[in-house]
């Protein structure tokens, strides 16, 4: 029977649930014990599990990291909460020349079932060094897997699924999302980890976003409605892999695509899926694909220039409206 939850509790709720059912399941990093976590995804976890299972650790995210990685060989279930994304620059060694490499190195000899749990994306004035994405670095290591939940649903189904999974999962969490709340079915049947859904059926064009971009793009689509344009919002729910299937089936029907993003625009998630979308949707496309995106800057602190560093609702409304303007080749 679905329940409804904020975001971080669905969290909570999915590592107890593996914690309960599996023994090697433990989860360390800094202030995840006594204090709950930042966020609050381990709450009450310490006093449930002890201290063995639930491990606070110094501030060391190289360290900890790497002892995730050396807990996975051995065939434990370690997940590992890096405090915010700005820090995993810290533990890329384990996760980019540990985690992601040495299954495929060892000939498939040892196990790789790593969880690393990142918060990241632009919140509430948290400037430059802390208001970090930085989802297409690791895009660019092959061997690691990317979730990008947007709802409490996804966040409960995605965490369960990388746990039970036997290769290195990075698992990101918007920081604007953990107070979120959305219905959470604990029983239901979950897709597979990483193939997308389509939020919002339409026939005009294709938005395709992510993690909480996702979430703007449906309130874009209800404005967009208003006006007789009918977008159809599909949350890729996957960084690593794509699932490029169900983003082609929607082009082929609205022959426009718009690509959403919080992260900056150059080199970024949006430029890899223009490119691909072009090369194989290229006879099916009305327009040139199209990108909204983070600035190429670093992120502010003050608030007004914060919120003008990344899209809002009426960016993507316009960018779709821009997008859906008939063509000359149409008109003739």
């Amino acid at each position: 029977m679905a329940q409804e939850m904020l975001y971080w509790q669905a969290l909570n709720r999915a590592m107890d649930l593996e914690m309960e059912e599996d023994d090697s399941v433990f989860t360390l990093g800094e202030d995840v014990g006594l204090y709950g976590g930042s966020y609050r995804v381990t709450d009450g976890l310490y006093a449930k599990y002890g201290e063995w299972r639930v491990r606070d650790t110094p501030i060391s995210e190289g360290g900890f990291t790497g002892l995730g990685v050396g807990a996975a060989l051995v065939g434990m279930r370690p997940v590992v909460e890096i405090m915010t994304i700005n820090f995993a620059m810290l533990a890329l060694d384990s996760i980019v020349n540990g985690a992601a490499k040495l299954s495929f190195m060892s000939g498939g000899q040892f196990p790789m079932a790593l969880v690393v749990r990142v918060p990241g994306g632009v919140a509430h004035q948290l400037a430059a060094q802390h208001a970090q994405r930085l989802e297409q670095m690791f895009m660019n290591v092959p061997g690691l897997r990317i979730a990008v939940p947007s709802t409490p649903q996804d966040a409960y189904w995605q965490l369960r699924q990388a746990i039970a999974s036997d290769e290195p999962i990075i698992l990101l969490e918007h920081e604007l999302l953990y107070f979120t709340k959305g219905m959470v079915d604990i029983v239901a049947d979950p897709p597979p980890m990483h193939r997308a859904v389509v939020r919002r059926a339409g026939k005009d064009l294709t938005i395709l976003s992510y993690s909480r971009m996702a979430l703007l793009a449906q309130e874009a689509a209800v404005e967009l409605a208003k006006e007789g344009i009918e977008a159809e919002v599909i949350d890729l729910r996957s960084l690593s892999p794509i699932d490029w299937e169900t983003c082609i089936a929607s082009i082929n029907k609205t022959h426009r695509v718009l690509v959403v993003e919080e992260d900056c625009r150059f080199a970024g998630t949006g430029a890899e899926m223009v490119a691909t979308l072009a090369e194989r949707c290229f006879f099916s496309l009305d327009a040139p694909p199209q990108r909204v995106a983070g600035l190429d800057i670093p992120t502010p602190y003050n608030g007004t220039l914060e919120a003008a560093t990344i899209p809002r609702v009426p960016d993507i409304v316009e960018a779709s409206r821009t997008l859906c303007k008939p063509t000359k080749k149409a008109a003739e």
